[in-house]
């Protein structure tokens, strides 16, 4: 769980980052052409980005079962959001190249749920 947390870490930081120093990148990513008066949604998704990163890389040296349960609860709740909103957006026109994103979290989901929710069998 932990190198998981800190993969996720530097990818969602990453993420922010994107969304906020080059607000159209992403968007265009998936045919979606974005004005600069449209760039606080690009800034808003980038913040919330941030904060899971920070979450994740907070999380990491979680020693209590319940708190990396909800750890990994909260991720496989804004993956699988975000997953729906994209396959949402699709069916609105948005380019088939956001099938890739949901992929994407998809797996992260399945590896929070595998790594995150098992139990720890007893010694």
């Amino acid at each position: 769980m932990k190198l998981l947390l800190i993969a996720h870490g530097l990818v969602t930081l990453a993420a922010g980052v994107v969304l906020v120093v080059a607000p159209g990148l992403v968007p265009s990513a998936v045919g979606i052409t974005l004005p600069a008066d449209a760039y606080l949604v690009c800034y808003l998704l980038g913040a919330a980005e941030l904060a899971v990163s920070f979450l994740s890389f907070a999380a990491r040296n979680l020693q209590h079962t319940e708190g990396t349960r909800l750890v990994a609860w909260t991720m496989i709740v804004f993956h699988g959001c975000t997953a729906a909103v994209e396959v949402y957006a699709f069916t609105g026109g948005v380019h088939a190249g956001i099938w890739a994103n949901v992929a994407l979290r998809l797996a992260v989901i399945a590896l929070f749920a595998h790594y995150g929710l098992r139990r720890k069998e007893s010694s």
